[in-house]
C-alpha cells in the first residue's frame, strides 16, 4: 500500500464537502470569475482557507500579498484579520484589481487593504528603504514566476524572524519535473525550489495542494 493518496475527483469533491467553509460572498465572487478570461489565476477556496487557518493560528496583524488579481485571497484574510490589521497587495493590472474592490467593499473590508498598482518590485524596494524589514507577519508570492527568487529574497528582509512566508505554484501543473520543459517559469521556479532545500535561513515544507504551496518560515 502506498503511503500517499492519488487524489481523484470524487476524493477532492468529498473533501471540499466535510471540509469547506467558503463564505457566501466569497462563492459569490469565485463563481463570477470562473467565467472571465485567465480565471485560473484564482487560487482555489481550499488553498485560500488554509493561508486563513495558518493567519489566524500566528495571529498575523501586517501582511504581503503579491499578486492581487480579483482579489479573492486578499479577502479571504482580510475578513480574518483584526481591526488593527493591514494587507499590502500588489498587481499590475487596474482591471482586475477594480473587480476586487468591489467585493472588498461589500464585505466592509476596505480600510484593511493597501492595493498597490505596479510592479510589485518597487514597492518591496520601498518598504524595505522605509524601514520596514523585519515587519511583517505574513509574506504570500503569487505573482510573475520569473521574479519569484528576487520576490523571495526581498520577503526574507521584511518578514520579522519567526513569520512565514507563502509561495504559490510551485509544481506549476505538475511540469516541474518534465525535462522538456524548460520555460521561463518552470526555469525559474525549478531554481527557487532547489535554493530553498539548502537555505537555512528558513525551515520549509511543500505541500501538494493546489498547484504547490511552499511555506518557509524564517528562522
Amino acid at each position: 500500500m502506498k503511503n500517499y493518496l492519488d487524489i481523484t475527483e470524487d476524493l477532492h469533491e468529498y473533501v471540499l464537502s466535510v471540509s469547506l467553509r467558503e463564505p457566501a460572498l466569497l462563492k459569490k465572487q469565485r463563481e463570477q470569475v470562473s467565467e472571465m478570461p485567465m480565471s485560473a489565476m484564482q487560487s482555489v477556496p481550499e488553498e485560500s482557507q488554509l493561508l486563513v487557518l495558518l493567519v489566524k493560528l500566528m495571529g498575523a496583524k501586517r501582511i504581503i500579498e503579491l499578486g492581487t488579481f480579483t482579489g479573492y485571497t486578499t479577502l479571504w484574510m482580510a475578513k480574518e484579520l483584526p481591526p488593527d490589521g493591514k494587507i499590502i497587495t500588489c498587481d499590475i493590472d487596474e482591471n482586475w484589481t477594480a473587480i476586487a474592490r468591489e467585493y472588498w467593499k461589500q464585505a466592509n473590508v476596505e480600510d484593511k487593504i493597501d492595493s498597490r498598482i505596479g510592479p510589485a518590485m518597487d514597492t518591496l524596494d520601498e518598504l524595505i528603504k522605509t524601514g520596514h524589514s523585519n515587519y511583517f507577519d505574513f509574506i504570500y508570492i503569487d505573482a510573475d514566476k520569473q521574479n519569484y527568487i528576487n520576490y523571495y529574497e526581498r520577503a526574507l528582509k521584511l518578514v520579522r524572524p519567526g513569520g512565514l512566508i507563502g509561495i504559490d505554484n510551485v509544481l506549476w501543473g505538475g511540469s516541474i519535473v518534465d525535462p522538456v520543459n524548460q520555460s521561463a517559469e518552470v526555469t525559474a521556479l525549478r531554481e527557487l525550489n532547489a535554493r530553498l532545500l539548502y537555505d537555512n535561513r528558513v525551515t520549509i515544507s511543500m505541500l501538494t495542494i493546489a498547484d504547490g504551496l511552499t511555506l518557509a518560515i524564517r528562522n
